[in-house]
């Protein structure tokens, strides 16, 4: 029963890890803010197109402006857009997140979202010649990446198509690449190249990870030669730093026996004349020392 996948619908939304909570309020209040605060004007202009031209992924030379490609991450075109976005990043991404930890989950979904920009501006006037110029908008690229990772992470774990169809993961990622492939060029208003730069991102990045590409290792072997040159063309003398922690030794060896002096005459001073006769810098003194055998 534990290769089947049900994500369970309770425990509240403190129930939801850190990162997961945060992109689903995020992606909900820009929504929000789009569709009420959208429909006002701003000096004559609709409020709803300068949010769309300023955050919205525009085409190179259409209006493109660099940070568009984590802004249309939080930006979707109606409600069944974000409810099906939202619903893939919590269903796939809750279980990795709790796996890599947040920050690796964070970095990871931004980047494949990132990439799956790039993908789409730079691939769909080549690819797509015919479409209409328009922005792109939506998680949906990000998302594929979190799908590729739980493909990646549990090939064989059943997920239920409408509730009913149980198909492995790693078939039911591969199916939805290959309708991507195939629905480049075609009509619509899907952002195809999108979705697969965003899978092709998540799949590099687990590759990487899991150190199964050729570049993975370059640089840690890179360091490794560096430091051990490094470490060969260095004198094999005496080494001069053992002799300053000698002397260190040595006067934490002396100030030792010059407090141990000092609470045995105080406490000399107790036997004689009692502790009420203490000063106040002998009790401190004498109080340190206590500390320090406890």
């Amino acid at each position: 029963m534990s290769n089947y996948y049900r994500p369970s619908m309770f425990g509240g939304f403190s129930f939801f890890p850190p990162v997961i909570k945060i992109l689903l309020l995020a992606n909900g209040v820009a929504f929000l803010f789009v569709e009420v605060f959208g429909r006002f004007t701003l000096g004559g202009y609709s409020l709803y197109g300068i949010i769309y031209e300023y955050f919205a992924l525009w085409p190179l030379a259409y209006g493109f402006l660099p940070w568009q490609l984590v802004s249309y991450q939080f930006m979707h075109a109606g409600f069944s857009h974000i409810l099906y976005n939202l619903f893939g990043l919590w269903m796939f991404g809750m279980e990795i997140e709790h796996i890599w930890g947040s920050k690796k989950f964070l970095i990871y979904y931004l980047l494949c979202g990132i990439v799956a920009g790039v993908f789409q501006l730079v691939l769909s006037p080549i690819l797509e010649p015919s479409q209409v110029i328009a922005p792109t908008v939506g998680a949906s690229g990000a998302i594929y990446g979190v799908l590729i990772a739980f493909g990646m992470m549990f090939p064989d774990r059943y997920i239920y198509l409408y509730f009913f169809v149980p198909v492995k993961a790693k078939y039911f990622v591969g199916g939805l690449i290959i309708l991507g492939v195939f629905a480049i060029g075609g009509s619509g208003n899907v952002a195809n190249l999108a979705h697969l730069g965003g899978a092709l991102a998540g799949y590099l990045y687990i590759l990487y990870d899991r150190r199964q590409i050729p570049l993975a290792g370059v640089f840690d072997r890179l360091r490794r030669t560096m430091e051990r040159q490094y470490a060969e063309k260095q004198p094999q003398e005496e080494v001069k730093e053992a002799k300053f922690f000698d002397i260190r030794d040595a006067q934490k060896k002396d100030e030792k026996q010059s407090n141990q002096q000092k609470v045995d005459e105080i406490l000399d001073k107790i036997s004689r004349d009692g502790y009420q006769r203490l000063t106040d810098e002998e009790k401190k003194i004498l109080f340190e020392a206590s500390k320090k055998l406890n």
